[in-house]
């Protein structure tokens, strides 16, 4: 059988990832990104943060959406 493809991360758990893996303390992320520490803590645990919390995290991290083509109406 042929190797099983990896479920694609939804995007908060890439934001999760990448909070994780920035190399910073969840306090030092908070202070430096405007949040509170226990709303990014409650983020970290698997709980949801509101639009303009994620903006301000994302922008914080460097992060950005990428879209790539599904490969429909290849011939």
């Amino acid at each position: 059988m042929g190797k099983k493809q990896d479920t694609p991360k939804t995007l908060t758990d890439q934001i999760r990832a990448a909070l994780a893996d920035c190399g910073e303390t969840r306090y030092r992320v908070a202070k430096n990104s405007g949040l509170n520490e226990p709303q990014l803590c409650r983020f970290a645990a698997g709980q949801g943060l509101s639009l303009p919390a994620l903006d301000a995290l994302a922008e914080y991290l460097g992060l950005e959406i990428v879209v790539r083509a599904k490969g429909k109406g290849k011939q």
